[in-house]
């Protein structure tokens, strides 16, 4: 399948495992410079004892994420998809870079001065995360599924990298003095230079593949036709899974009201999921899981545990016959989660330390799984403009899970003290 593109042809699947592969690495700077904040989680609590950072941080940049995917989703037919989604990069480079700065001037003292620079940074990343995740996956939404689950791949594996990076500079320079903090600002580092690698990739390579090409124009082509003409646009059938008879038939032209009806089991499906994993991680598991063998690194074994089930959760869908493709089963599985808090409070309770790790590892599990199999599913049947719309829904409600997640967070506390 080709369209023309001037005189020169472009092929439907021409670039596409580099495509894929650059999702990959565009997810992962996603969330990178967030997850390098959450998993130096360790150090903020030297740095900051008294002031609770591990939850505060996550509340502080919530706020911001949502707030700003609400305004750009509620402008996105004004926006410049590209220009959003770039100044989001920059903007994680910057906000890295400024994170570096400070604990280097402030040599790592703490105190509340540089506690307040250190939240102004955390809603930082959550503009940023807005302007890119959600710019992202409402481009992804309209081309092949493989980019879609490649993204949301690359953001688990964000979790993973920076949970092994960080057990890597802990240990090089635990015996060393100082060594907490050395090994912090190496990964700060670290986390600087990849974001400056998204910038680059974001900017000079993604949108010149000839399969991105093609989607876009595709695209374009079906926005034209809707406001040209509605004589021969006809209907859209959504076929989300096996039971087609579950899903309507929606018109044409839909707006985000809609397409929120439409699709209110995926949306809610999406929020209650981070809804249950942030009220556990990553607060819970820093500060309320006890004292075990492996002492300081408990909480950071714990937290890399998620993140690599996590990230493998994400590519079990790939396995089309594990895959859920049944709405009412997604809800089910969904719902399902939720079982996770008795087992965590009692595990934390009663339980050592081998449980814990077991439980943290199929909480990340079934979190990736359930991801991708909501965004791969969700988007398919409507055409491009539904489609970037319903992108930006989907993170939206996400976003919102995982601040009423870090919300609930905070009643663990209860009965603990400040």
């Amino acid at each position: 399948m080709t369209i023309e593109n001037g005189s020169r042809p472009l092929v439907k699947q021409e670039g596409k495992y580099t495509a894929i592969f650059v999702c990959w690495l565009l997810g992962n700077g996603s969330l990178f410079s967030w997850n390098s904040m959450l998993t130096i989680g360790d150090y903020y609590m030297v740095v900051f004892p008294k002031y609770h950072p591990s939850r505060v941080l996550t509340l502080v940049y919530q706020p911001f994420a949502v707030g700003t995917l609400l305004l750009l989703t509620y402008r996105e037919a004004r926006l410049n998809t590209r220009l959003r989604i770039l100044s989001g990069f920059i903007l994680f480079f910057i906000s890295t870079l400024a994170l570096l700065i400070l604990d280097v001037a402030t040599s790592g003292l703490g105190g509340i001065g540089p506690y307040i620079g250190v939240c102004i940074i955390s809603a930082a990343f959550g503009i940023a995360d807005a302007h890119v995740q959600g710019g992202l996956v409402g481009d992804l939404s309209y081309m092949c599924p493989e980019f879609m689950q490649s993204f949301f791949a690359g953001l688990a594996v964000s979790g993973a990298l920076t949970s092994s990076l960080r057990l890597i500079t802990k240990a090089a320079f635990e015996n060393t003095d100082d060594g907490l903090r050395k090994g912090a600002i190496l990964f700060f580092a670290i986390s600087t230079f990849f974001e400056l690698l998204c910038v680059l990739l974001y900017a000079f390579v993604f949108p010149k593949l000839p399969i991105v090409k093609y989607y876009q124009a595709k695209a374009a082509s079906e926005l034209s036709t809707k406001h040209s003409s509605d004589a021969t646009a006809g209907t859209i059938q959504k076929q989300h899974s096996q039971e087609a008879e579950e899903d309507p038939k929606p018109k044409e032209n839909l707006g985000n009201k809609e397409l929120v009806w439409l699709n209110i089991d995926y949306l809610l499906n999406t929020y209650l999921i981070y809804v249950l994993t942030l009220s556990i991680f990553p607060g819970f598991l820093s500060e309320d899981t006890g004292s075990h063998s492996l002492g300081s690194w408990y909480a950071v074994v714990l937290i890399a545990m998620y993140n690599v089930w996590d990230l493998i959760g994400r590519y079990v869908p790939l396995i089309d016959y594990v895959k859920i493709k049944s709405r009412r089963v997604l809800t089910v599985a969904t719902l399902s989660r939720f079982l996770f808090i008795p087992a965590f409070y009692f595990t934390s309770k009663y339980g050592d330390q081998g449980y814990m790790i077991m439980l943290t590892s199929m909480l990340g599990l079934t979190n990736g799984y359930l991801t991708v199999c909501v965004f791969t599913a969700a988007p398919q049947g409507f055409k491009g403009p539904e489609q970037f719309k319903l992108g930006n829904l989907l993170v939206l409600f996400l976003l919102a899970g995982i601040f009423s997640g870090v919300t609930l967070d905070w009643l663990w506390l209860i009965g603990k003290g400040w």
